[in-house]
């Protein structure tokens, strides 16, 4: 009378019958999966005894809405290109439990900041620009925003909202500038802030979020100059470049990674569940494929004797756990595992 619960994007060429209930018709049942409301998804989770607790978010009212939120690409898409894997050579025998990125660099405020992509398939932009900055911080100890809005509209490392993989090859090869949040414009802070709107989905619309577009915001154009009248400097002078970027590979290098330098760039797959994240460790349970989407690896730890990793979202920090989540760690949960990159940042390369 059961289905598997831990159908992940390794399963789909798996006859579909298999995951039928004995006494359920298919028919009814890809009615029930592909209809259901956040509501009804949220309540299956939370009546299964899973890992984790799931509640109908705010941000979205339908599974639509969740897809201009995605963008990543993913190993085995046609577009989808990373860094070089790097060979692991360190000593991890001496790894901490646990750790979070934050709480070990507490002089780092851009590792908790929880930025917003709003409506657009932007994520691969953010989830390269925060590790980026976060990397860029702890190397230098200079507290800065760089800029998912030049990451997003001027790399070639993506199609802006139409998707994208990670920027650090274009992190090394041209570098990045300042940038804040869509509250930050005008600040006079950075040289090119993000320029879309955070926004509310069907819960009532507030001065900080307001109401979202009816369908994804088209890409805007690349400037090429900084877009903040009162910063200081010009765009090209501005530029941050990393000195190496590099793909990692299994779970104790890529704790090691984290240990050693910081956040990292990962993607995964997203199914109809996910959205539906409050608290506890993440593993797909039910529902369908959305797509791609991009985050910062954080931190790791232990939950309940369930191993998870901290990730780092960008839909603000009303989603999820205050902006996060934990994913199980360890079993390449939704293919976490599989594309996760980063690189350095010399302190010689800030100007």
């Amino acid at each position: 009378g059961d289905w598997s619960s831990d159908v992940c994007s390794s399963d789909l060429n798996i006859p579909l019958q298999l995951y039928f209930p004995r006494n359920m018709k298919a028919a009814a049942f890809i009615t029930v999966v592909q209809g259901a409301t956040l509501q009804e998804i949220a309540e299956e989770v939370n009546a299964g005894g899973h890992s984790w607790t799931a509640q109908a978010p705010s941000k979205f009212s339908t599974l639509e809405e969740v897809k201009s939120h995605l963008g990543a690409f993913l190993p085995g898409d046609a577009e989808y290109s990373e860094p070089s894997v790097q060979a692991f050579s360190g000593d991890a025998s001496n790894l901490p439990t646990s750790f979070d990125s934050a709480e070990n660099w507490p002089q780092c405020s851009v590792i908790g900041n929880v930025r917003d992509q709003s409506s657009c398939g932007s994520c691969w932009a953010f989830g390269s620009v925060s590790s980026f900055e976060s990397r860029a911080c702890i190397s230098t100890g200079k507290d800065v925003k760089y800029s998912p809005e030049d990451t997003a509209f001027c790399s070639n490392a993506g199609n802006g909202c139409n998707g994208g993989n990670s920027a650090w090859n274009y992190f090394q090869s041209s570098g990045v500038v300042t940038g804040g949040d869509y509250t930050d414009m005008g600040s006079g802070a950075t040289c090119y802030p993000y320029s879309l709107a955070p926004c509310a989905h069907h819960v009532p619309a507030t001065a900080k979020y307001p109401a979202c577009p009816s369908s994804e915001y088209p890409s805007p154009r690349c400037k090429s100059s900084c877009t903040d009248g009162s910063y200081s400097k010009s765009f090209s002078s501005d530029k941050t470049r990393a000195s190496s970027s590099y793909s990692v590979r299994g779970e104790t290098q890529i704790m090691q990674e984290l240990v050693d330098n910081g956040p990292m760039y990962v993607a995964f797959s997203v199914y109809s569940d996910f959205p539906t994240y409050k608290s506890g460790v993440y593993k797909h349970t039910t529902g369908s494929y959305l797509g791609g989407h991009a985050v910062t690896l954080v931190g790791y730890g232990t939950l309940n004797g369930e191993n998870y990793w901290k990730i780092k979202n960008s839909w603000n920090e009303e989603w999820g756990n205050g902006g996060h989540f934990l994913i199980a760690r360890g079993s390449n949960e939704c293919g976490i595992e599989s594309s996760v990159s980063a690189g350095l940042v010399s302190g010689s390369t800030v100007v």
